[in-house]
């Protein structure tokens, strides 16, 4: 049966720095595969359209967001000048719709930050996650490693991930579950971790948090915009779709 027709998704791609144009690229390339892989997964045609937004009346006209890369400290800046950061927080935690952090977007949906500028900084928060600012060091010490990300499908390939000046999951600061037991991959208070990074080396319990979920919001330490792999869009979009079907909450992995 195919799903009710509704209209078209408006995806945002919350435009204060970083690779904007590299997200819309990509998301018009995941939207397209997924119209020629999974046309009836489509509630109408054309399923999505995508924005730029800087002010909080275009944020208002989207469903879902996506927070890219730059620098934490700025966007926030620049985005309490806006007067963004408390639509950012309505949109996020209040009204639930799906939203995804790359990088310093990671940064902005985090509840809490390590390793700050002096005077710390404003977050949109939704994560219940601490993140260590620039884990790997400065610009230069970028690099890109292969991730085994077991969402994708456990006969997937690595995803190259690209990482410059990126954060990582410090702690899961929400309280576990009684009873729960909580390990490297897996869940602790309703925050899934999706992806660890492993250097060459290192023990099997050992690595960094790179990929979460919460709820509506899912976090990535690296770039997936920066390469042509539309797989982690695809993955996203799949679930913005389930999320606004199920009232704004991407309800599963």
């Amino acid at each position: 049966m195919s799903p009710p027709t509704m209209p078209p998704l408006t995806i945002g791609v919350l435009a204060l720095q970083g690779g904007v144009g590299e997200h819309i690229a990509l998301l018009q390339k995941a939207a397209a595969h997924l119209a020629s892989t999974q046309p009836e997964t489509l509630p109408s045609d054309p399923p999505f359209s995508f924005l730029e937004v800087r002010t909080a009346d275009t944020l208002a006209q989207c469903d879902a967001l996506i927070i890219p890369g730059g620098e934490s400290t700025t966007m926030a800046i620049v985005a309490r000048r806006l007067g963004l950061l408390d639509p950012l927080r309505q949109f996020v935690k209040v009204d639930n719709k799906p939203v995804w952090g790359t990088c310093a977007g990671l940064v902005m949906l985090a509840e809490e930050a390590s390793a700050t500028k002096q005077g710390g900084q404003e977050l949109v928060g939704g994560l219940d996650v601490r993140v260590l600012r620039n884990r790997y060091g400065t610009q230069i010490q970028s690099f890109v490693a292969d991730l085994e990300l077991p969402f994708l499908g456990e006969e997937e390939r690595p995803f190259r991930g690209v990482f410059i000046r990126a954060p990582v999951v410090e702690e899961i600061i929400a309280p576990a579950a009684e009873g729960e037991v909580v390990n490297g991959a897996g869940k602790k208070g309703g925050v899934e971790v999706l992806g660890v990074y492993r250097k060459k080396g290192g023990g099997e319990g050992e690595g960094d948090i790179v990929a979460v979920k919460q709820r509506n919001v899912f976090g990535t330490s690296f770039h997936p915009e920066l390469t042509d792999d539309v797989r982690i869009h695809v993955w996203w979009l799949k679930r913005v779709l389930e999320g606004v079907r199920h009232g704004g909450l991407v309800v599963s992995a």
